[in-house]
């Protein structure tokens, strides 16, 4: 909460005098004796990590634009990979962590009536499906091959669990909702300067030369390493600019200000050209799906209007499979062209002998590594090889032509079965059904700007789900901003235009 800071500081400061003297001291040590470039970066660190202590959604704030520009500087720890995002992370749940103690020792000390009033605790909705998720992957561990493996999935749910927690209490004060335009705000310019980097990479040919497109181009990837995870990313921010320009089209309840409409349009542009540089068939359709259910969204809150939005969409979507070859420039038809085994289930029996060539290496090299996920639940149906183990257990499945492990299997559901078996499964199913419902119902009851944020939360979620059919998105750091996105619904600002 922003004003609740400065009234228990002044209440307690002694702790915070004390970390300020000391990064001061470390600021000045490093000036006098490390490297100009780094000495700037210890100094700036020192500054957001005393601010973060002072205001630990300012950590929270950071974080989103940080996510697509983590990978730039990361310490390997074990199998395990910490950037910025990471750190900032740390600071923020560690800072709101303390405030929580102080305030609390201060209550008992103080008067009630000279302390802001605390926020009763409430559980936000997705908790417990988050945490019975957390408890079957922890079971699902027990019998794993590679315990560190399992360590850093592990850690990566509990980190969103949470910042999820986190969140959701801070935008349901009155002051900590403030912080959510903000955190839009940074969402999407964090966007946009990952999409210029896209622009760029692609017009000028950086990048390595696996990423090379015909007409001189270059696939767009960011500092994703991949195309994929980058276009990924992508598609879990630009919905949230349609869905903000939308609203003010739409006047639901009052007009969005000016600035946001030029703000989501501007970031909107540059994300929408970065994704169709990216050339990621699977960003593709999950931005295809999250624009269909935020039309659907949309209609439905005037009732009669939902069968009208499916109708369309099924028109829409009917006028693409019959005359988009005509309709859609001839490259990105052929980007589909391969797409139609990938999707059969007769394709499943073809990958052991296929003859790969350079048109269906990608199609063959994903679909090997489903079968391989599905033989790995085949053997371990209840609990799977243990969460996080894919790639250690991928040898003993690995198919013929096809012995290097990816990470995952290019499919998050096939995953999260091979990983935590049929209970695993079951568990993310449902914590994402409840997750989806929990926007859906956002999006009914949210006016004026809330009600564009709602939507475009909406659209991330459709996204995320459409996306991880073909991909993991819960890679390099965009877990954290998805436990973000999961928090806004619980914010009082929904309710209010």
């Amino acid at each position: 909460m922003i004003g609740s800071a400065s009234a228990w500081a002044n209440r307690r400061p002694e702790w915070q005098a004390v970390a300020g003297l000391g990064l001061a001291g470390l600021a000045a040590l490093a000036i006098a004796l490390l490297p100009l470039t780094w000495a700037v970066l210890l100094v700036v660190g020192s500054i957001v990590a005393v601010a973060t202590l002072l205001q630990p959604m300012l950590g929270v704030l950071l974080l989103l634009p940080a996510v697509p520009f983590g990978s730039l500087r990361q310490v390997r720890l074990g199998v395990m990979n910490v950037g910025l995002a990471e750190v900032l992370l740390a600071l923020a749940l560690a800072a709101w962590l303390l405030r929580q103690v102080v305030l609390r020792r201060t209550r008992r000390e103080t008067p009630a009536q000279s302390l802001p009033r605390s926020l009763p605790w409430r559980w936000p909705p997705l908790t417990f499906p988050l945490a019975f998720f957390l408890g079957v992957a922890l079971l699902s561990a027990v019998g794993a091959v590679s315990t560190q493996h399992s360590l850093k999935e592990l850690i990566k749910w509990m980190e969103i669990l949470a910042l999820y927690l986190v969140v959701s209490y801070e935008v349901r004060s009155e002051a900590g909702g403030r912080w959510i335009r903000p955190l839009v705000a940074a969402l999407l310019l964090g966007g946009a300067l990952a999409a210029l980097q896209g622009i760029y990479q692609f017009l000028f040919q950086v990048g390595p030369e696996a990423f090379i497109l015909p007409g001189g181009f270059m696939r767009a990837h960011g500092t994703f390493e991949q195309p994929n995870p980058y276009a990924g990313y992508l598609g879990l921010t630009l919905p949230v600019a349609v869905a903000l320009a939308a609203a003010w089209l739409l006047r639901v309840d009052g007009r969005l200000p000016a600035r946001w409409l030029f703000l989501a349009v501007g970031c909107g542009a540059l994300m929408l050209a970065a994704l169709i540089m990216s050339w990621s068939r699977g960003a593709w359709l999950g931005f295809a799906a999250a624009v269909g259910a935020m039309i659907v969204a949309v209609a439905a809150r005037s009732g009669r209007g939902a069968v009208l939005a499916i109708t369309l969409l099924v028109i829409l979507v009917y006028v693409l499979l019959a005359g988009g070859v005509a309709v859609l420039p001839p490259s990105i038809v052929a980007r589909f062209a391969d797409l139609g085994p990938q999707l059969g289930l007769g394709g499943f029996a073809e990958v052991r002998g296929a003859e790969i060539t350079d048109a269906n290496f990608a199609v063959l090299e994903r679909m090997a590594h489903w079968q391989s996920a599905l033989a790995m639940w085949t053997d371990h149906p209840w609990l799977g090889v243990g969460i996080g183990n894919y790639e250690p257990a991928y040898a003993r499945y690995a198919l013929p032509l096809w012995p290097h492990a990816l990470g995952h299997a290019h499919n998050y559901y096939l995953n999260v079965a091979a990983e935590t078996g049929l209970l695993g499964l079951l568990a993310y199913l449902l914590l994402w059904s409840l997750a989806l419902l929990a926007a859906w119902r956002a999006v009914r009851r949210a006016n004026g700007w809330s009600f564009g944020l709602a939507l475009g939360v909406l659209g991330v979620l459709v996204h995320l789900s459409v996306h991880n059919v073909f991909d993991n998105l819960y890679v390099h750091a965009m877990y954290l901003q998805v436990a973000i996105l999961l928090a806004l619904p619980g914010g009082r600002s929904w309710e209010t235009s």
